[in-house]
């Protein structure tokens, strides 16, 4: 049986707490608010700021967890090698973790020292220098902090009137204390995909089959599995996969995104844990989801294969008001609905745009994906957050 110190409790965190609990280890849950939905489900938990080493430290020494799983980027991720030399394993690796947090880091291991395929892209650490980015990578052109999260402080610069409001939605989104942005050239892309990427001690890396997903506000609103991809651009994308997690190193899923282009498939991100857009595998669209699938690799359990049993989507069911202890209506019509299910991920507050939870559609036989993905979409809509 092993400790587990889960840093970060959103709704990731606690698909993972369940699928640890229910083969006997101990999560202990870590966020900065009371209630976080994985500490609903924990053995115990702690809330601190984690950009604090000092209050990272004192839980580590208080915890002395076998493993450390980051589900955030706004941690004091540099920490996590001090924690590995004591013995205590990190997830996937302090690199891996520290690397990610960062999009300056994993961007930079990718484009420059991987010699992977991205977007043209600069950096900016002030308004005026965002200005000369931009000039340099052209218009149109995608900005982004360095530290964010499910679309946090993103946004599409297609003028040069959007510069100045680009760069202060950028700083307001931003995680962590880092104030700086990536400026990414826009690519036209046909379609995005993530690719669940898994990474184990001992045996082969595995890959889900391709997630695809549209997104809003730089957040995912609609994902499905399997994604429509040709098998060169699959093949291309496993190999870039494959490189950029064994040089992060360690053992975990990892999710990685791509755009896929005319010209062939572009890196975009890496995130070292679940994936917002794999919460599809919870449709049972897969042998194991993803959150069974980071556990086990992180335990050096084995897994064989990664089958897929179904064609799934999901939807994310937003709250479009601020509230304390929000409620939903419209659950007894999801609820029957054929082929389909949900989750409430139990957050204690609301506000516009925050994801509360997820609609799950499954077909037991292969079907046109877009009529999945609308069901999925129908199935939300029946759920309001009060």
């Amino acid at each position: 049986m092993a400790k587990i110190l889960l840093l970060g409790s959103g709704e990731l965190g606690k698909e993972f707490a369940i699928a640890a609990q229910r083969i006997g280890q101990i999560i202990i849950a870590v966020d900065n608010y009371e209630n976080a939905p994985a500490m609903q489900v924990a053995h115990d938990f702690e809330v601190i700021n984690m950009l604090d080493g000092a209050q990272l430290d004192r839980i580590v020494a208080k915890h002395q967890p076998d493993f450390i799983v980051p589900e955030i980027e706004a941690i004091r991720t540099e920490r996590f090698y001090d924690y590995e030399k004591q013995g205590i394993i990190v997830v996937p690796s302090a690199k891996a973790a520290n690397f990610t947090m960062n999009r300056k880091a994993i961007r930079d291991l990718a484009s420059k020292e991987l010699g992977i395929k991205t977007a043209n892209y600069r950096y900016a650490t002030s308004a005026s220098g965002l200005q000369i980015a931009v000039a340099e990578v052209g218009i149109p052109c995608v900005v982004k902090p360095l530290m964010s999260s499910s679309g946090k402080g993103q946004s599409t610069i297609k003028s040069q009137d959007d510069i100045e409001k680009a760069w202060n939605h950028a700083v307001e989104g931003s995680r962590g204390d880092v104030i700086e942005v990536i400026v990414e050239a826009f690519v036209k892309f046909n379609s995005e995909i993530t690719l669940l990427t898994v990474v184990q001690n001992n045996n082969p890396t595995l890959f889900c089959p391709p997630i695809g997903h549209r997104q809003e506000r730089g957040d995912y609103q609609e994902s499905w599995q399997p994604a429509s991809i040709s098998d060169a651009d699959l093949f291309e994308a496993q190999d870039m996969a494959e490189k950029v997690t064994a040089a992060l190193g360690g053992a975990g899923l990892f999710g990685v995104e791509f755009f896929l282009a005319d010209d062939g498939v572009y890196f975009s991100e890496l995130s070292p844990r679940p994936h917002d857009t794999g919460m599809v595998t919870l449709a049972g669209t897969q042998n194991f989801n993803e959150f069974e699938l980071h556990l086990r690799a992180i335990l050096s359990l084995p897994i064989f294969e990664i089958t897929l049993e179904k064609v799934g989507a999901s939807a994310v069911i937003l709250a479009s008001k601020n509230a304390n202890n929000p409620t939903y209506s419209g659950i007894e019509k999801i609820a029957a609905l054929a082929n389909t299910d949900f989750r409430i991920f139990g957050k204690p507050t609301s506000r516009p745009y925050r994801r509360m939870g997820v609609a799950l559609v499954n077909s037991p036989v292969i079907t046109d994906i877009e009529t999945v993905v609308e069901r999925a979409k129908l199935a939300a809509a029946q759920i309001i957050v009060n």
